[in-house]
């Protein structure tokens, strides 16, 4: 264990994760959900803040979700860091997981502007009844009742935007490390992996299942902006050559 090298920032970034965690965990006791300060809610939303695009990347929404971006970030983080630098890198964290952001805001008001002919709500809708489940059926359907409440009142939480970019990175710069993936018994190059990856989570973005509150297009946006940046970032440094 004491061979085991973390570059800075993807430490710092494992203990704030994980402080923010167990503070979590710590507040719901108390009956305070810090994800309602720290989330990100949609840009019209009541509960929205002008710190939340940031503070929503180091929250969590549960074990599961929390183990996996975090044993991500130190796999794949580690080793971009130390491949790029600590400021690229935070760089390139934080922008992907702005753009994962974006596209989530840019697909909910596409949304909200179909149910109601405007991205954003000018008391056409009473907010504050549908918070309460409550809605005119003249007005909205029972399924446009339950899109436009869980845009408005379900903040978004967790670094899987970010991670994304950094799977999309990692597959870019080193696309013929082979990787061992869950139920399948042989190595498999990142180069293919990746891509694959991607595609489910865009079928799982447009299928639009009921009860998935996963947020899709934010791993898109994401992976979307890990792309771009890489790209540009080669095209500038002669010396960030792919690795064969």
């Amino acid at each position: 264990m004491n061979n085991i090298h973390i570059p800075p920032v993807v430490k710092n970034f494992l203990i704030i994760n994980t402080l923010l965690f167990v503070a979590t965990l710590v507040f719901q006791d108390k009956g305070i959900n810090l994800a309602t300060y720290l989330g990100a809610y949609y840009f019209d939303a009541p509960n929205f803040k002008i710190w939340q695009p940031i503070t929503y990347m180091f929250m969590h929404g549960g074990f599961t979700h929390i183990l996996f971006n975090m044993f991500a970030l130190y796999m794949f983080g580690g080793v971009l860091e130390s491949r790029w630098g600590s400021k690229r890198f935070i760089n390139f964290y934080l922008i992907t997981g702005l753009g994962a952001l974006a596209l989530q805001w840019a697909v909910q008001a596409f949304e909200v502007y179909q149910i109601t002919g405007s991205p954003v709500n000018h008391g056409t809708i009473p907010l504050e009844s549908l918070a309460q489940g409550m809605f005119n059926p003249a007005v909205l359907t029972e399924s446009q009742a339950s899109i436009l409440h869980g845009i408005y009142f379900a903040p978004m939480v967790g670094a899987s935007g970010a991670i994304f970019g950094l799977l999309v990175a990692f597959g870019m710069l080193f696309p013929n490390t082979e990787m061992y993936i869950m139920f399948i018994p042989v190595p498999v190059k990142a180069k293919y992996i990746i891509p694959v990856y991607i595609i489910i989570e865009l079928s799982l973005g447009m299928a639009s299942i009921p009860g998935d509150s996963v947020a899709h297009y934010a791993h898109l946006g994401g992976a979307l902006l890990g792309f771009i940046l890489v790209k540009l970032w080669k095209d500038k440094n002669t010396f960030y050559d792919y690795y064969e």
